[in-house]
C-alpha cells in the first residue's frame, strides 16, 4: 500500500504545512515582504529548474520532485498575491451599488495581473515538462488552477464562508467583491464534475498494470483533487476550518489592528 499511503500522506503534509507558512510570512511585518518575495522567487526559479531535470525522470523519486516543485510554482503566486505584489489594477472597494457583469468586471479588475500571472506559470510549467514523460508537475499545476478558479467563482456568486480571515489588511478591499449566501447555482455543478474527476483519477491509480511511478503520480493527482474537492465543501459548510492554520495567524496577533488605524476601528 506504500505507493498510495505515502503520496497521500505527503501531499497532505505539503498541503497543509505550505499553507500555513505563507500564511505566517504574509502576517509578518511589512519590511520582511521584499525578503519573503525574495525568497519565493528563489524557490520559484529552483522548482522550474527541477522541473526541467525531472521531466525525463520516470521513477518514483521523479514523481515525488515533480509533484513538490509543481507546488513550490503555484506557492510563489499566493505569495505574490497575499503580499500585494501581483493582483490587479484595481485596488479599491467594489462600489455597492455595481450589480451584474459590471460588478464582474470590477472583480477581474482587482484580479487581472493575479490572474495573468497564474497563466504566464502555467505556461512555464507546460514548457519545463513539455518534450518530457513525466508530467506529475503539470498534473498538479493544472489541478490547482482549475479548482482554484473555480472556488473564485463560487465566492464572488455567493457562499457561506468567505475566508475573510485569511486576507491581509492591505487586500480587505477583496472583501466588497464576495458575496455571502448559504449556496449558489454554480456549486453543485463543479462539485459533481470534479468528483467524477476525482473517482475517475482513483480508479486509475488502483487499476492494475501501472508502474510505481505511474501510481505515485496518479495517488498525487488524486490526493490533490480529492484536497480541492474538500476545500470547496468548506465554502458552505458550517464548521470553522481555519483552525487547521490557526498556528499560522499567530503572526498577525495585534498586527492587523494597528495596520487599519484608529479611523477603521
Amino acid at each position: 500500500m506504500s505507493p498510495y499511503v505515502l503520496p497521500v500522506v505527503y501531499a497532505l503534509f505539503f498541503w497543509w504545512f505550505s499553507t500555513g507558512v505563507i500564511i505566517y510570512l504574509d502576517g509578518l511585518a511589512r519590511s520582511t515582504f521584499k525578503w519573503t518575495m525574495a525568497g519565493a522567487t528563489g524557490l520559484l526559479v529552483a522548482a522550474l529548474g527541477g522541473l526541467v531535470a525531472s521531466s525525463d525522470d520516470t521513477s518514483v523519486t521523479g514523481a515525488y520532485l515533480a509533484f513538490s516543485c509543481g507546488l513550490l510554482v503555484w506557492a510563489w503566486q499566493e505569495v505574490a498575491f497575499l503580499l500585494g505584489y501581483v493582483t490587479g489594477p484595481r485596488r479599491i472597494p467594489c462600489p455597492k451599488d455595481v450589480t451584474g457583469w459590471r460588478r464582474a468586471g470590477f472583480a477581474l479588475q482587482a484580479l487581472l495581473h493575479h490572474e495573468m500571472a497564474l497563466i504566464v506559470l502555467g505556461l512555464a510549467v507546460t514548457l519545463a515538462t513539455w518534450d518530457g514523460d513525466n508530467r506529475t508537475g503539470l498534473w498538479t499545476y493544472m489541478i490547482l488552477w482549475v479548482m482554484r478558479q473555480s472556488a473564485k467563482i463560487n465566492v464572488f456568486l455567493g457562499v457561506r464562508n468567505l475566508n475573510e480571515q485569511f486576507l491581509p489588511v492591505h487586500l480587505s478591499y477583496l472583501h466588497s467583491y464576495f458575496t455571502r449566501r448559504s449556496m449558489n447555482g454554480f456549486f453543485p455543478v463543479c462539485i459533481v464534475i470534479s468528483t467524477l474527476c476525482t473517482v475517475w483519477l482513483w480508479q486509475a491509480a488502483l487499476s492494475d498494470g501501472q508502474t510505481a511511478a505511474q501510481q505515485t503520480a496518479l495517488t498525487f493527482a488524486a490526493a490533490l483533487l480529492s484536497l480541492a474537492v474538500i476545500e470547496h465543501w468548506f465554502l458552505v459548510v458550517p464548521l470553522r476550518f481555519e483552525v487547521l492554520w490557526q498556528w499560522g495567524m499567530r503572526s498577525r496577533v495585534g498586527r492587523d489592528a494597528k495596520q487599519l488605524g484608529p479611523k477603521a476601528l
